[in-house]
């Protein structure tokens, strides 16, 4: 254990985009850090694949290695930041790092979401930090808001948009009126997008960070694999002229809230009124509100991604730990997870609805549509015709609900697209207001 006025050691994992913004704020701001810190943070050992990236970085060459074994057993690593992504071998990396006595920070997301209540007790045994803030929202301070600040309040609800790539993509086709396929690749040549970008339109990345913050918000074991989530690249720009016109906006939210004694927790495309603070959050922002029975409702706001704030996490957890490091304090804060709460599947939650389809363009059409709506305890909010093909004797309807539940909803769809007045169900999008 290192004492106040020695060195404390880092092990860096990873010198990618992250990791590279990591390691020059370690080595470019080595003295404002020590103050904050109260000792001098060293980096000891770099994990890295391509040791060539030495050069441009100014990292010595010794320095480098491509082994784990010479980050795990350095005697004067005192952190481990890991860095590398992706679920193997980071795990593994992370597990044995606390096995070996280090502390570790790290920003790896699917790690977290998926195993993170193993590393976490594994942790506390050890008496070892681990510390992920930069794994939810960048440089937006949420994990330890949620340990620390709001502790005292009890969580009923948390909406978040948490995907930068997917926000972009959807603030293109809502006010430029782009289609789908024309943002992303506008995303991908601004670098917002990675070349496969399946994990953010698909919902899978913001499923994960979900999964960590309703894990936290509720004391309670939440996976991945519990999130229910639907990506983005159904929707079209009639659906946002069409929300336009109706008063809302279309946002992928990230939602986790209690529900009739147990929690929700799902990822999808969803309405919500434009004058919702969380509607007006353009860009590759993030945006996070969470409803609390003391503080009520609070937001979080900024970048969600990018070298520059996600290293503002990472070495923020850096002096966290080497604050209590350099004071001595050995014994790490307690985090329980309170008994496993009932997660409520998709199929029986309860909102409403927007649906786009094309049909017959003749009478009759509406009361078969009801009908089916109505067999199902569905009720009808608003019909609007949009636009018509006399050619093919066809029209778009948009149709908006009271609140159903998502099984009957469902069940309807399927009833529906056998009607030969049924062209085709274009959209399906859920409605939080």
């Amino acid at each position: 254990m290192v004492v106040k006025g020695k060195s404390i050691g880092i092990g860096l994992m990873g010198l990618g985009v992250i990791g590279s913004g990591v390691a020059k704020v370690l080595l470019g701001k080595t003295e404002a850090i020590a103050r904050q810190a109260g000792s001098l943070l060293v980096l000891k050992k770099v994990l890295e694949c391509d040791l060539t990236k030495h050069g441009s970085m100014g990292i010595e060459r010794r320095l480098f290695t491509t082994d784990f074994a010479e980050i795990v057993s350095h005697r004067e690593i005192d952190i481990v930041i890991e860095l590398i992504g992706g679920e193997h071998p980071a795990f593994e990396y992370i597990r044995e790092a606390i096995l070996a006595g280090k502390h570790v920070v790290t920003a790896n997301k699917e790690v977290m979401a998926k195993h993170g209540y193993e590393l976490l007790t594994l942790a506390q045994e050890h008496q070892v930090a681990l510390r992920f803030e930069a794994s939810v929202g960048g440089g937006i301070p949420l994990i330890a808001t949620f340990q620390e600040d709001l502790a005292a309040n009890d969580i009923s609800a948390i909406y978040g948009i948490v995907n930068g790539t997917t926000n972009y993509i959807l603030t293109q086709m809502g006010l430029e009126g782009l289609d789908f396929l024309v943002a992303l690749k506008q995303a991908q040549e601004l670098g917002y997008a990675e070349r496969d970008p399946t994990n953010d339109i698909e919902g899978l990345d913001a499923a994960y960070k979900i999964a960590i913050l309703a894990s936290l918000a509720f004391r309670t074991k939440v996976g991945p694999e519990a999130v229910y989530h639907e990506g983005i690249s159904r929707l079209e720009a009639r659906d946002f002229r069409y929300a336009r016109e109706l008063g809302y906006a279309i946002k992928l939210l990230a939602i986790a809230k209690k529900s009739d004694g147990a929690i929700e927790v799902r990822v999808h495309p969803v309405f919500i009124p434009e004058d919702f603070l969380l509607a007006k959050v353009n860009g590759v922002y993030n945006a996070i509100q969470v409803e609390g029975d003391l503080v009520g409702k609070v937001i979080f706001y900024g970048q969600g991604a990018g070298p520059s704030p996600t290293s503002s996490a990472v070495i923020a957890d850096v002096i966290a730990i080497a604050q209590r490091v350099s004071q001595g304090i050995s014994s790490v804060p307690k985090s329980s997870l309170d008994s496993a709460k009932i997660i409520k599947p998709i199929s029986e939650v309860e909102t409403r609805y927007y649906f786009r389809m094309n049909v017959a363009d003749r009478p009759g059409v509406l009361a078969q549509i009801s009908k089916v709506l109505g067999d199902h305890l569905i009720s009808i909010s608003s019909v609007i015709q949009k636009e018509s093909d006399p050619a093919a004797q066809t029209a778009e309807i948009v149709i908006m609900t009271h609140p159903a539940k998502e099984k009957a909803v469902q069940d309807a769809l399927k009833e529906m697209e056998r009607l030969p007045v049924i062209k085709k169900i274009n959209n399906l999008v859920r409605v939080e207001a």
